[in-house]
C-alpha cells in the first residue's frame, strides 16, 4: 500500500493546467496553429519548454522583441476560444476543492488572468484568490506568483503547501519556502523534486480546522 504522509497548512496553492485541469490537447492545437502563423519551423519549436511557462516567455524564446506582444495577445485569443471542450478536470480535483474554505487555496496559474479564469470556469471551478501572469513580473520558477498568492491570504509562506505537476513550478514553490507536493499527471516522478509525489489529486484529501488544514497525501 502507498505509504501515507500528514501535513499540516494554513493554505493550499494549486497550479492550475495540469494540476486541477487538464488543457493539453488543447494547449497543444493552440500552439501548433500559431506557431504556424508566426512561421516557426517545428523543430525550433519543440526545443522549446511549453508547460508551466508564461506565454511571454515562450514568445520571448522564439520571436524578436517587437513582435511578441502581438503574438501573446493572439495565442491569448486562440486558447480562450478552445475553452470549450479543451478543458476536462483531473481525477481527485472536484472532491479536494469542495472541502476547503474558500480563504484556505488559491490557484496559481501561469496563465493570463483572461485564460485561467476562462479554463476554470469551463470546469466549474471559482477561485476566491486566483494568481495569474498578469499579476506578478517574473513568472514561474521564480517564487514571486506563490509569495503573492500567501501574502493574499494572509499566510506565512512557510504555512502553505503547493501542489504542481510542472518543475518549473515545483522549483518556484521550493524557492519560496514553502512545502511542495508533485502529481505525476504530466512528467515521469523522476524529474519531479519535491517533498511528496503522488499521481493526482485522489491521492490528496484534506479536513478543514479551525486553524488551518490538515492533508493526507498517499504517496
Amino acid at each position: 500500500m502507498p505509504a501515507l504522509t500528514e501535513l499540516h497548512a494554513e493554505a493550499l496553492l494549486f497550479d492550475n493546467d495540469g494540476t486541477l485541469v487538464s488543457s493539453l490537447e488543447s494547449v497543444h492545437r493552440c500552439w501548433t496553429r500559431w506557431a504556424g502563423e508566426y512561421g516557426i519551423a517545428a523543430e525550433e519549436f519543440a526545443r522549446v519548454e511549453l508547460h508551466g511557462r508564461p506565454a511571454a516567455e515562450i514568445a520571448a524564446d522564439l520571436l524578436p522583441a517587437d513582435v511578441v506582444p502581438a503574438a501573446v495577445a493572439r495565442i491569448e485569443q486562440l486558447e480562450v476560444e478552445d475553452v470549450t471542450g479543451g478543458v476536462v478536470l483531473l481525477p481527485g480535483t472536484a472532491r479536494l476543492i469542495a472541502s476547503l474554505p474558500a480563504e484556505r487555496w488559491a490557484v496559481v496559474t501561469s496563465a493570463t488572468r483572461r485564460l485561467g479564469e476562462a479554463r476554470l470556469e469551463a470546469v466549474g471551478i471559482r477561485p476566491k484568490t486566483l494568481i495569474a501572469a498578469d499579476d506578478v513580473s517574473r513568472g514561474k520558477p521564480d517564487p514571486e506568483p506563490f509569495l503573492l498568492a500567501a501574502r493574499r491570504l494572509g499566510v506565512d509562506p512557510a504555512r502553505c503547501v503547493v501542489f504542481e505537476d510542472a518543475p518549473a513550478g515545483l522549483a518556484a514553490g521550493r524557492a519560496a519556502g514553502m512545502t511542495t507536493v508533485a502529481l505525476a499527471t504530466t512528467h515521469d516522478p523522476a524529474e519531479l523534486d519535491a517533498d511528496i509525489v503522488v499521481r493526482d489529486l485522489s491521492a490528496v484529501s484534506a479536513q478543514a480546522t479551525a486553524v488551518g488544514v490538515e492533508i493526507t497525501a498517499a504517496g
